[in-house]
């Protein structure tokens, strides 16, 4: 669960937000906040949706690397930007791709 921390403070320094301002905002202690960021505690249900609601990003994005469904989605975004490039570009990222793959199953 640290990942989950680590992007909740990503999100909220991206908004311009001190562990202060968000925890306010939330309903929790800035102790409590700052101990999610780290991995030290894990957000209840409820507190993470406000966390998210609050910072106004996906659940997905930040809880990429806790659910296998967040990959789904990521990998989704990406597929559509790839189908807005010209096709001599798409051939070539996924020719990148291919051999990155490839050189990770090795």
């Amino acid at each position: 669960m640290e990942g989950l921390g680590k992007r909740i403070q990503k999100y909220r320094e991206k908004a311009g937000m001190t562990q202060e301002v968000l925890a306010e905002q939330v309903g929790v202690s800035w102790n409590h906040l700052g101990a999610i960021e780290r991995g030290v505690k894990t957000p209840k249900l409820e507190t993470l949706v406000r966390i998210i609601n609050v910072l106004e990003v996906s659940a997905d994005d930040v809880m990429l690397d806790v659910l296998r469904v967040g990959r789904k989605a990521q990998c989704t975004r990406i597929e559509e930007k790839l189908q807005r490039l010209p096709k001599e570009k798409q051939d070539k990222i996924l020719r990148i791709l291919d051999f990155l793959i490839e050189e990770e199953e090795k």
